[in-house]
């Protein structure tokens, strides 16, 4: 028999409770109609909080260790401010040359794909889809549609985070931020843990916790494939000879955060410049194709497995479409919350579900 004054959150059904739940949804829509109306001005905030959040464990772990935590803090933020200029001083020249020869090239790209298709497919497209079928006028059309469709995604990403921010602001910003964040993490949480209500103290714990696992295994672990998969695209692809393989091989590497979208998007990529670039040979074709299909074995056999997990609870459809939707609303910020707005929003979703199929509403049992 329960004594009175325990609590039972698993079998809880009162109208306490459903105003609480109201509560925290509403909480939830307020943050994000505020990302929404404050996106402008909020992105070296957010990637110094995405910092910390990624940071905060090796701060633990340096603690642990008998590093004081204010050196500790000091530490990560120093290698990542190197990290960060060595990359810029490095490597941003070269992706920017690359990037504009890339652009430069793309209309002769395209010229060369049309006309392969036009040569060696015509007979079969107007076999398939009838005579008046046009190759060049068609794919030109598709590549306007598709080069559109790119041209405003990226306006959206741009206009979300270019007001009142610069690249000065995010340099200075960012790590102050991660400094203070990492430096009082656990006081912060024990901070917000004390206002939750005490009877309900347990429940939002375990779901914090829930929600902790899926963003960190996801975050974390699907941060880390993306590096080991970009370094190893831009490495295999370099070594094939592709045209702006450095390139290609790093933004197929960061873009495998939105899952088979990202390799997808790639693959198509890589293999367009290498047919444009290496037709009528084929071996240098298929091994910029094996490049693809090794990296997709080893992520998805072992990186992921390893790294990701299969418990963080976000089915690649969720992240998708969370990816994209936050993208074009709240520009670049929004990608950046997109993945822990989507695992908090899963995981109470879960949580009422549970609620739901243990009331008397779903069960027609009276308390």
């Amino acid at each position: 028999m329960k004594r009175p004054h325990e609590h039972d959150p698993a079998g809880e059904d009162s109208p306490a409770f459903g105003r609480q739940m109201w509560f925290w949804l509403a909480v939830l829509a307020v943050a994000v109609l505020a990302l929404w109306l404050l996106s402008a001005i909020l992105l070296p905030f957010i990637v110094g909080m995405a910092a910390a959040y990624l940071l905060t464990p090796f701060a633990d772990r340096l603690e642990r260790m008998g590093v004081n935590r204010l050196a500790a803090s000091l530490l990560l933020i120093a290698i990542m401010v190197l990290a960060f200029v060595v990359v810029i001083l490095l490597i941003a020249p070269v992706l920017g040359s690359q990037l504009v020869s890339f652009i430069d090239n793309v209309p002769s790209y395209i010229g060369r794909l049309q006309s392969l298709i036009a040569d060696q497919g015509r007979p079969l497209l107007q076999k398939l889809v009838g005579t008046g079928f046009s190759p060049d006028k068609s794919i030109s059309d598709l590549v306007t549609q598709g080069v559109g469709w790119i041209t405003t995604f990226l306006k959206s990403l741009w206009s979300g985070g270019r007001a009142l921010v610069s690249l000065f602001s995010l340099i200075v910003v960012a790590p102050v931020v991660s400094f203070y964040l990492i430096l009082d993490w656990h006081r912060m949480i024990r901070k917000v843990d004390s206002w939750v209500p005490v009877h309900q103290r347990d429940t939002v714990r375990q779901l914090a916790r829930e929600v902790d696992a899926a963003i960190a295994g996801f975050v974390r672990g699907q941060s880390a494939v993306c590096l080991i998969l970009g370094s190893f695209y831009a490495i295999g692809l370099t070594l094939t000879g592709l045209n702006f393989g450095l390139l290609i091989g790093l933004v197929a590497g960061l873009i495998t955060f939105i899952p088979y979208v990202g390799s997808m998007t790639g693959l198509v990529l890589s293999l367009g410049v290498a047919i444009a670039q290496f037709w009528p040979e084929w071996t240098p074709i298929v091994s910029v194709l094996g490049v693809f299909l090794v990296g997709q074995f080893v992520e998805g056999n072992i990186l992921s497995p390893k790294l990701v997990g299969e418990s963080v609870g976000l089915h690649p459809v969720w992240v998708i479409f969370a990816l994209l939707a936050f993208g074009y609303l709240f520009g670049f910020v929004g990608l950046l919350v997109a993945v822990p707005v989507a695992a908090t929003i899963g995981v109470l979703v879960r949580f009422g579900l549970k609620r739901y199929l243990q009331s008397s509403l779903y069960t027609g049992k009276a308390d």
